[in-house]
């Protein structure tokens, strides 16, 4: 029994949306503090300009995440498919699926190397699975890793206008006019950083789960294919070794049937030569009493000879 789950995609992605509306929802909650931090008294367009950076990364990403979870909920639905029309022993397993679904490319590939009387390298066709998928990760993955880095670039840079403005001060005589400047890099490095190490749990989490998504939608159609699709159309050394083992073994047990019918029939041929010697002896004890009978007739009635 191959171990699948059909919905797996469709779960990561209601715990997306749940979470989102989680998240949201602090959001609005804490509304006066986010506008205190992210909006009021920015003495520079930094903070805008790098949180803005962050957000607009961390919703590039998460698109692609949700693209790739609908993509994966279709091929889960697919296999699924193809596991019920295995089960109810279709005439081809691939009826109501589409040919371009992942499933159905590896049945045609597995037919078409069939159909030149080549051995099937399973470990080549899935190592080739592997890695054409892990190319639809490499947006995410990126993401993944420079989104803490966005955070990190922020801080450095909120830092930078803190210390030009602290120098400022050192420099002018009428230091307190700068004293603003000082407050928005600190304000703006903690605004950086939190962005940044929100959007990187958040979206680290999904793209963690993403990759359990297409190890698990791998591990199906692998198994589809061992227990499904190879053996339809491939024959190795062990398995024939293994089909000739029970031919030889189909055989013996003919012999041994058709030897306790030969035995069947010699016993039947003997009783009935039994009953054929018995008939006879019959037949002779009836000739017998019918001239008995004949000479009681003729002298009863006195009838000549």
């Amino acid at each position: 029994m191959i171990q699948f789950r059909a919905s797996y995609s469709r779960s990561i992605l209601l715990q997306l949306i749940l979470l989102s509306i989680v998240l949201l929802l602090i959001i609005v909650i804490n509304l006066d503090f986010v506008d205190e931090i992210y909006f009021k008294n920015q003495a520079t367009r930094l903070g805008y300009i790098v949180n803005g950076s962050i957000l607009v990364l961390f919703a590039v990403g998460l698109f692609r995440i949700i693209a790739l979870l609908m993509r994966y909920s279709l091929e889960e639905s697919a296999l699924a498919r193809f596991l019920r029309n295995v089960e109810d022993e279709a005439d081809r397993p691939t009826d109501k699926i589409s040919k371009h679904s992942l499933i159905a490319r590896r049945y045609r590939s597995v037919v078409e190397i069939s159909k030149h009387n080549v051995a099937v390298n399973h470990s080549a066709l899935a190592s080739t699975l592997i890695a054409t998928e892990s190319t639809r990760l490499s947006l995410p993955k990126f993401i993944s890793n420079i989104l803490i880095l966005t955070g990190v670039f922020g801080t450095i840079v909120s830092l930078s206008v803190a210390l030009l403005g602290a120098s400022n001060i050192i420099d002018s005589a009428d230091g307190l006019g700068n004293m603003s400047m000082v407050i928005h890099g600190m304000s703006t490095a903690l605004s950086t950083t939190t962005t940044a190490i929100v959007c990187y749990l958040f979206f680290g989490y999904f793209y963690l789960k993403v990759t359990d998504v297409q190890t698990q939608l791998f591990s199906g159609i692998e198994q589809a294919t061992t227990l499904y699709i190879m053996p339809r159309f491939t024959f190795q050394t062990d398995s024939m070794l293994h089909e000739i083992g029970n031919l030889v073994r189909a055989l013996h047990e003919a012999a041994d049937k058709m030897g306790q019918v030969e035995a069947d029939f010699a016993e039947a041929g003997s009783q009935m030569n039994n009953m054929i010697g018995s008939y006879a002896d019959s037949v002779g004890n009836l000739d017998d009493n019918i001239s008995e009978i004949k000479q009681l007739l003729r002298s009863g009635f006195r009838l000549p000879e």
